[in-house]
């Protein structure tokens, strides 16, 4: 493994899909020869066989705190070693051929820019694409307002800006993306592209999947917080909209799947 990498992915997962982790190791191998990467999986100690199996994928491996998801990114994040750039890999999530070079490019070509994103595939279990979300810059203007259209697979953050807004808030546990999209935003441009960069695993295991009655609540809260004052009484307006379009679209796509 290269003594300075560019790019840190932290890929935390509990170690319950290794079939899945392994396909998001080797999409990340699959990028090595067009950028340098180092990857750090986040995982329980008592998951010997699967750190085994992931420890094949040149990687460095990183007790999960056991506190929730975004303390298991934070002690990822905690292990940088002078990376420029960083990005959450689920372990059912994969990139698609030269989607980490696509987005460093969008970084080290604007200066101001603080995250860079592009399009993502939602597959199910099978690899089968449900949808493509290919929101552009919309997803950087609905952001905070509407729903939140920039998935973390496909988004790539500077990481000195990162750092300078807090990491992610321990206290959340199911959009702790959207509050550090939000806190970003404060700091500097979203570039963006519609080529498909990476494939979202969408299946009813997913966090955000599994409960989005408790992610609308929490993103709400969120997106609350980050409003000014004076719009604040103004946000029922459109945020309840906004949650049961966002409902009604994760029930169809699960009817679809099924």
């Amino acid at each position: 493994m290269a003594d300075q990498a560019d790019i840190l992915v932290v890929l935390p997962t509990l170690g319950d899909r290794p079939e899945k982790l392994v396909r998001a190791l080797k999409s990340v191998d699959a990028q090595r020869p067009d950028v340098s990467v180092r990857v750090v999986v986040v995982i329980p100690e008592d998951k010997k066989d699967v750190i085994a199996q992931a420890k094949a994928h040149q990687v460095d491996i990183v007790a999960d705190p056991g506190t929730g998801m975004s303390a298991a990114i934070n002690a990822g994040l905690a292990t940088r070693r002078g990376e420029q750039f960083y990005i959450w890999l689920g372990d059912d999530d994969y990139y698609q051929p030269g989607g980490l070079a696509t987005l460093r490019d969008m970084l080290l070509a604007d200066d101001h820019a603080v995250v860079a994103y592009g399009a993502c595939d939602y597959v199910d279990d099978g690899g089968d694409v449900l949808w493509t979300s290919k929101a552009g810059r919309l997803a950087s203007v609905l952001i905070g307002k509407g729903p939140n259209l920039v998935p973390h697979p496909a988004a790539m953050m500077r990481l000195d800006a990162l750092e300078q807004v807090g990491g992610y808030d321990e206290t959340l546990s199911l959009v702790m993306d959207l509050d550090v999209l939000l806190k970003l935003k404060k700091r500097g441009r979203f570039a963006h592209t519609t080529q498909v960069v990476s494939a979202f695993g969408w299946h009813p295991d997913s966090l955000t999947v599994n409960d989005r009655k408790k992610s609308g609540r929490e993103a709400r809260m969120v997106k609350r917080r980050h409003l000014p004052a004076p719009l604040r009484i103004l946000e029922p307006l459109w945020e309840y909209p906004v949650g049961w379009a966002s409902l009604l679209a994760a029930h169809t796509l699960n009817r679809k799947r099924n």
